[in-house]
């Protein structure tokens, strides 16, 4: 896998290239970087945890820079062995060139995995590798400029089906149920009488033919329905 990019980073070549010669600087930068420790003025070891697919792997190996060219360039190369998952060979040659008040760094990457890595196919480990390289070199201009990591930006764009972000709790609810006390439930005592005053009065009509029950019954139902009429429009109007 081979690719090439710049970076346009706000600083003098001096401290850029004192950076890319700075274990610390560069331990912030790799990806997955457990520690890189300086061996030699050219060559450094370092230990890598990284993620290619499914395959999690860490990675020990040697980092070696040639073509120095202060403060012009290097080109800096990694072989890592990662157990029974393989091993992975990497490199990048650097350029920097004056750009206004800043720096032009300009970057060509190639990469290779070998084993069970190697398995994965050429789409994957050329993705993982573009990511990789895409995320060292943004990082080391971010720590290298002292810019502030860039905000991350909401998975969901602000819409009517989305609320805001930083909207208030009140704002997520349907305003029916924040417009007002809700009034507890009332039990439906009326028809409850009604239904039990026209069992009785069923009941006493079975029991007895005499006019009487039924003009009692009657009156009775005529004045349990009157009354759930009125509470129920009553309540209608609340």
């Amino acid at each position: 896998m081979r690719m090439t990019g710049e970076e346009r980073i706000a600083a003098p070549r001096a401290k850029v290239w004192a950076a890319l010669n700075d274990p610390d600087v560069l331990r912030q930068c790799i990806p997955g970087c457990q520690s890189l420790d300086k061996e030699a003025d050219d060559k450094l070891r370092a230990t890598v945890e990284i993620k290619i697919g499914p395959i999690g792997a860490r990675f020990n190996g040697a980092v070696t820079l040639s073509d120095i060219d202060a403060p012009n360039g290097y080109t800096i190369t990694g072989e890592g062995q990662g157990g029974t998952v393989g091993h992975a060979k990497g490199g990048a040659k650097v350029r920097l060139s004056d750009d206004g008040a800043g720096t032009l760094l300009s970057y060509e990457v190639n990469a290779e995995v070998g084993g069970r890595l190697a398995q994965l196919g050429g789409p994957i480990i050329d993705a993982t590798a573009k990511q990789l390289a895409g995320k060292f070199f943004k990082t080391f201009n971010a720590v290298v400029s002292g810019a502030a990591p860039a905000a991350i930006a909401p998975a969901i764009s602000p819409s009517t089906d989305a609320p805001a972000v930083g909207a208030t709790a009140p704002s997520l609810i349907p305003a029916p149920l924040i417009a007002g006390p809700v009034a507890a439930p009332s039990y439906p005592w009326a028809w409850t009488v009604s239904l039990i005053l026209a069992i009785v009065a069923g009941f006493l009509m079975g029991r007895s033919p005499a006019a009487d029950w039924w003009v009692v019954a009657v009156a009775a139902l005529l004045v349990v329905a009157a009354s759930v009429g009125y509470a129920a429009g009553k309540g209608s109007r609340t």
